[in-house]
């Protein structure tokens, strides 16, 4: 029979007061998982606005090539709860026109502010 070593120690037995320790050390790494959570969120939110801005700059590009005007079409072509915050500017030159959305991305933490995602689309017109 092979020799196994026995160790003389005998194990340690948890105490109510390591298990109090765990819960600590728990709380305290809390709010790094919820900073770095929300960090996830608010990139996952940055971005799906910019690319709801390319979506809007296409409509928008799409439409005003076809003399149908680029405001409706980029306002229907975001997300309900971004459509307040969009513009689009039209700009024709020569046989083509380009639309730029202007989204503003909106932040889950009070007080920081982001800016807006621009986006532009260029389309032939229509004749």
């Amino acid at each position: 029979m092979p020799y196994r070593y026995r160790s003389t120690r005998t194990p340690r037995r948890r105490t109510t007061r390591d298990r109090g320790q765990v819960a600590l050390e728990y709380l305290g790494f809390l709010p790094v998982l919820l900073i770095v959570g929300m960090a996830v969120v608010q990139l996952g939110l940055i971005a799906y606005t910019a690319q709801q801005a390319g979506t809007a700059a296409r409509a928008g590009a799409r439409s005003a090539s076809l003399d149908r005007g680029a405001d409706a079409a980029c306002d229907q072509a975001v997300s309900g709860f971004l459509a307040d915050d969009t513009s689009c500017a039209s700009a024709f030159g020569g046989d083509e026109v380009t639309v730029t959305a202007t989204v503003h991305i909106p932040s889950i933490v009070p007080g920081w502010d982001f800016g807006p995602a621009h986006k532009s689309a260029t389309m032939p017109l229509d004749h």
